[in-house]
């Protein structure tokens, strides 16, 4: 059985999703980050970066932490999401979303939703970095069904909650065509639109 300790976030939402789409055993320990949970010593054991999600994979008495190392890792368990004929070009796009998108996408949160007025420098630098990955995006998806190509992968799985919050971000998701297609074809998911709602509250996927 799989323990996920994690929080309502887009990093935390991957994991959920993808054991969703696997359909593994697993329960939801939650990591209250506005009390500063992540800080324990005891997490700290399991997370030496103090972040969300960590999973313990308690049939192996194995913990990982970092999102990407853990799609990879169910992904392998699985057999699924994670075909070993396209690892080349999943590994690209997953660690694109680690890299880049994620932590782009992280900032523009911090400038332009949360902290507003705060700088105008970090608020137009982040917004126009932001509006180039969704550009990026579209691009490749004007081409591509999915991200690594025609199968639905962890590289999706791992985007998927970033553009989730397109509200967030005021750039106009449906002003890009292909990434739209993507975003709505991958939100009629039934275990994304369940590992969505990752702490049961009734959260539902935002409309294009």
């Amino acid at each position: 059985m799989i323990e996920l300790l994690t929080a309502d976030t887009p990093n935390g939402k991957k994991i959920s999703i993808m054991l969703e789409e696997i359909k593994f055993d697993y329960k939801v320990t939650k990591v209250n980050l506005y009390k500063d949970e992540q800080f324990k010593p005891e997490f700290k054991k399991l997370s030496p970066f103090k972040k969300i999600p960590v999973i313990i994979d308690h049939d192996e008495n194995l913990s990982l932490f970092e999102s990407g190392a853990i799609l990879m890792y169910l992904g392998e368990k699985s057999e699924m999401f994670y075909d070993k004929d396209e690892r080349t070009t999943i590994n690209q796009w997953l660690m694109g979303q680690m890299a880049y998108i994620g932590p782009m996408l992280g900032q523009h949160h911090q400038f332009h939703h949360y902290n507003t007025g705060k700088s105008k420098f970090g608020e137009n630098r982040y917004f126009k970095i932001a509006t180039q990955i969704y550009k990026d995006l579209d691009e490749r998806l004007s081409v591509s069904k999915y991200l690594a190509g025609k199968n639905y992968t962890i590289a999706d799985i791992a985007t998927f909650p970033w553009i989730a919050r397109h509200e967030w971000h005021d750039i106009g998701l449906k002003k890009f065509k292909s990434l739209t297609r993507w975003y709505e074809e991958i939100s009629s998911r039934k275990a994304v639109q369940e590992g969505y709602d990752i702490l049961d509250k009734g959260d539902i996927i935002p409309k294009p």
